[in-house]
């Protein structure tokens, strides 16, 4: 596989930090949300570099369970390779050194996958897994909200009503709340589930 770009990815709960390496030099670094539309903006800042092609990239990340879902779903939709790789490897590698920036972290997961470029290890989940990824992950971004629906009114009305009524209606959403996080908690399980099937056989 002959590869130009070598794109690194790390993945954090709000954000993606990506970095782009051409065998010389970083020649794209960025920051997104972790989002479809976050995703989507910054392949399309990649997709400007000269001579870009699909084919011709690898987009290196680490394990993060259900925090890869949605640039593992963007990235197979568009055919672009990927290469999941464990963070203990890439720190063994001199990789990763937490506690630097998540963007000195995505320059080093780039020149990761360009110095281990011989030992590249492609992601190809089958399609039930694509499509239970996605479901999921829309029933937890539609739980956030609720949760957030609920609970935001709560907290500003803090402070302007008084505080026995405050602390009524705080108890009146419980059960709700309780019962949402119940579901958030059985939804990430079942997101993270695939990701803790190994994508190649360890050695």
């Amino acid at each position: 596989m002959d590869i130009r770009y070598f794109i690194g990815v790390d993945i954090s709960k709000a954000t993606l930090d990506w970095a782009v390496f051409d065998g010389k030099t970083i020649v794209l670094q960025s920051q997104s949300a972790n989002s479809e539309t976050g995703i989507k903006a910054t392949i399309k800042l990649i997709k400007a570099l000269p001579g870009f092609r699909v084919a011709e990239s690898v987009c290196c990340m680490e394990h993060t369970g259900i925090y890869n879902a949605h640039l593992l779903a963007h990235l197979h939709k568009i055919s672009l390779p990927i290469w999941l790789e464990s963070s203990l490897q890439i720190k063994k590698a001199g990789g990763l050194q937490r506690g630097k920036t998540d963007a000195i972290d995505a320059q080093r997961i780039a020149e990761y996958a360009f110095r281990f470029r011989d030992q590249l290890h492609l992601w190809q989940p089958p399609r039930p897994v694509l499509q239970k990824l996605a479901a999921l992950s829309a029933l937890r971004q539609r739980l956030i909200l609720v949760r957030q629906q609920l609970q935001q009114p709560i907290r500003e009305q803090q402070g302007f009503v008084d505080k026995a009524l405050h602390k009524q209606l705080a108890k009146n959403c419980q059960a709700s709340l309780k019962a949402i996080e119940a579901d958030l908690a059985v939804a990430d399980k079942q997101i993270d589930e695939p990701h803790r099937r190994p994508c190649h056989p360890a050695g």
